[in-house]
């Protein structure tokens, strides 16, 4: 069986296309949240089947716990990203 493919190999398409839009940082930022989104969906489907004892309605607390962290990574991500378009913002001015 081959090795696992590193994340850069798997998301080559998505890396080209976001670093020719957005530039090399922010474009591999954006495909980074994009694959936090995609963890949050599929730790969101996991979590329909894990549900708490305590409260149902709510996922297992370990789930709860990668949910926040996750989101927490994505808000700064998301900030990173906003500091670097002020930046080439700033520097495009005369």
């Amino acid at each position: 069986m081959p090795p696992p493919q590193s994340a850069i190999a798997q998301r080559r398409d998505d890396l080209e296309r976001f670093e020719f839009m957005m530039g090399a940082e922010r474009g591999r930022l954006a495909v980074t949240l994009d694959m936090l989104t995609d963890a949050l969906i599929l730790v969101g489907q996991h979590g329909v089947y894990c549900a708490s004892t305590r409260n149902p309605s709510k996922p297992a607390l370990d789930l709860e716990t990668v949910l926040s962290e996750i989101n927490g990574a994505k808000e700064l991500i998301q900030s990173v990203m906003e500091q670097l378009r002020l930046k080439n913002e700033s520097l495009a001015q005369p």
